[in-house]
């Protein structure tokens, strides 16, 4: 079984439920509390071995390879008035480990994953959206490879979703069950409530064979016309071992505005630094 290495962080999107904030901005860069949303993501793999990180970006989208890189100026500026660095640390990565790789139109997930196949090679590898905040110790990305370790094959994030929501995630089809492992029988792109096999829907961390990209490169088309992900992933059923697991870590949706809010009250509460303060300005506000 080979060691998952390489995670790719598909952020070509426009971003356009937070315009106008995303006109100018990468929507991976907006902040929760005081990290961008790729920042997260980014730590999440690193705590889970990660090595190599694959950016599928577009256009205006430098500032994502910029949050990793040395910032010379500022850096300096920081330095002159005796300021600690150590803000920073968490930017910094090593030389090589981050590559970028353009998805030049907007095809959908699984043409997004494919872009990164020359970089993923013939290697297992995570697939981590960052519009999905995943908070838990150890992390949602770490708590995945462990469960990867013991059944290999490919591994999907899953929870429980309401039974009307259905229509907006993968949902699995379930087979037996062990712990918070769950054989995958099967997946069903967005189907309707009265269509779906289980409330089990698929959220935004994968680990996945690099078969898949053999898959992909059909591109075959599914819900909403484009290159579904969930279609390709479940070609691979019954060939190699698949498994969804429900991992112990609390989710926050921010590709809406509602979302991204809620994971700002949420984070900051958990804060020494300034959750007493937003509970205190929560509480006069009740």
């Amino acid at each position: 079984m080979k060691k998952v290495r390489k995670a790719v962080f598909p952020v070509a999107g426009l971003g356009t439920r937070f315009l106008p904030a995303t006109k100018a901005m990468p929507k991976e860069m907006l902040t929760v509390v005081d990290r961008p949303l790729i920042q997260y993501a980014v730590e999440e793999a690193l705590e889970a071995g990660i090595e190599e990180m694959i950016f599928v970006t577009g256009r205006n989208k430098t500032a994502l390879d910029d949050q990793f890189d040395i910032a010379f100026e500022l850096e300096a500026t920081m330095r002159s008035r005796g300021k600690s660095l150590e803000v920073l640390d968490s930017t910094r990565l090593l030389p090589g480990s981050i590559a970028s790789v353009r998805q030049q139109e907007p095809l959908g997930l699984g043409h997004a994953v494919w872009c990164a196949r020359h970089l993923v090679g013939d290697e297992p590898f995570a697939v981590l959206l960052p519009d999905d905040l995943m908070v838990g110790q150890p992390g949602c990305l770490a708590q995945m490879v462990a469960a990867y370790e013991k059944v290999g094959g490919n591994i999907v994030c899953v929870e429980e979703v309401s039974h009307e929501r259905t229509a907006s995630y993968g949902i699995l089809s379930p087979g037996s069950r062990d712990g918070n492992l769950t054989e995958v029988k099967g997946l069903v792109e967005k189907p309707k409530p009265e269509e779906a096999p289980s409330n089990l829907g698929v959220v935004g961390r994968y680990i996945l064979q690099p078969e898949v990209m053999a898959i992909l490169e059909a591109k075959e088309k599914g819900a909403g016309g484009e290159i579904q992900l969930t279609d390709a992933m479940a070609k691979l059923i019954g060939s190699q071992p698949f498994h969804g697991v429900t991992v112990d870590a609390e989710r926050h949706d921010c590709g809406d505005k509602i979302g991204f809010v809620k994971a700002n009250i949420a984070l900051s509460l958990r804060r020494d630094d300034v959750g007493p303060a937003i509970r205190d300005y929560l509480a006069g506000r009740a």
